[in-house]
């Protein structure tokens, strides 16, 4: 059985999506969701199914403490899932194309520092796109410009608001996040 682990800062639907799928698969296991977040919904999405979850702190993160909890779980994959934070490049180097980001945007247009969730939503709207989609990457030290694993596009013309862009995205990312992630470990 293949493990995977998540890092997720919000409310975590992405993650109960993914942990669901592993679930149902028995090929995954999700053994541990992280989270910089104390009060952050995905945490109680864990514990409803039975995943355990570690919150840790910018120092916690940033000087070692997260990356030997990570090592001790052994994971064959790290997920982002709606996590904010820029990943250190101690765990990257330690789990080289061993993590993954999914980005609510078809990169390499509308990523950088600040740019996730209704930020990304509100940019493509302004920009009067037709089409939008979602970008699963590899992670590496600069903010979404690792190598690209999956995209997929969705027509957006219909859209009037950033929060019906986000509806659209979010349907994306619950079917082929999980998908990726199996194909990813089992092929």
């Amino acid at each position: 059985m293949k493990k995977i682990i998540l890092f997720a800062s919000g409310s975590g639907t992405n993650a109960e999506k993914i942990i669901k799928h592993c679930q149902e698969n028995n090929k995954i296991e999700v053994v541990r969701v992280y989270t910089n977040n104390p009060i952050a919904q995905v945490i109680e999405r864990a514990n409803n199914l039975n995943v355990p979850t570690e919150v840790f702190s910018r120092t916690e993160f940033n000087e070692g403490q997260v990356l030997d909890k990570v090592t001790n779980d052994a994971p064959d994959l790290i997920v982002l899932a709606g996590f904010l934070w820029k990943f250190p490049e101690s765990i990257i180097k330690v789990f080289p194309n061993k993590v993954i980001n999914i980005h609510p945007a078809l990169l390499p247009k509308y990523g950088g520092k600040g740019m996730y969730g209704m930020n990304v939503h509100q940019a493509v709207l302004e920009n009067k796109e037709k089409e939008t989609g979602i970008t699963i990457h590899y992670v590496n030290e600069n903010y979404d410009e690792g190598a690209i694993i999956f995209q997929k596009s969705v027509e957006i013309e219909d859209c009037k608001t950033a929060e019906d862009i986000a509806h659209k995205i979010h349907v994306l990312e619950h079917q082929y996040f999980p998908e990726v992630i199996e194909s990813l470990l089992t092929t």
